[in-house]
């Protein structure tokens, strides 16, 4: 019975309402000691839907993996530059 109620669950979501799983990395400015790629990293994982996030101070780049559905772009950006160091996108 558990298992009809499951398949049963799973048909009644619509198509298209699963949320998918993407990384973006991205360029991000002010990053000039070795303790920003921290904050970086503490400001993008407070967004809501971020699951991992990556930060390269030699680089100065942050590779983050996060739910569609829950987080954007806009979120992202937002979190570092809020933090300070505005970030722009490099590939999604």
């Amino acid at each position: 019975m558990r298992r009809l109620m499951f398949v049963i669950a799973a048909l009644a979501v619509p198509f298209g309402a699963h949320a998918a799983e993407k990384t973006a990395k991205l360029s991000v400015d002010n990053m000039d000691c070795a303790s920003c790629p921290a904050v970086v990293k503490a400001a993008l994982s407070k967004v809501d839907g971020v699951g991992e996030v990556k930060v390269d101070f030699t680089s100065k780049t942050a590779v983050v993996r996060y739910d569609d559905q829950r987080a954007t772009i806009q979120k992202l950006v937002a979190a570092t530059t809020n933090a300070g160091f505005p970030a722009t996108v490099m590939a999604q």
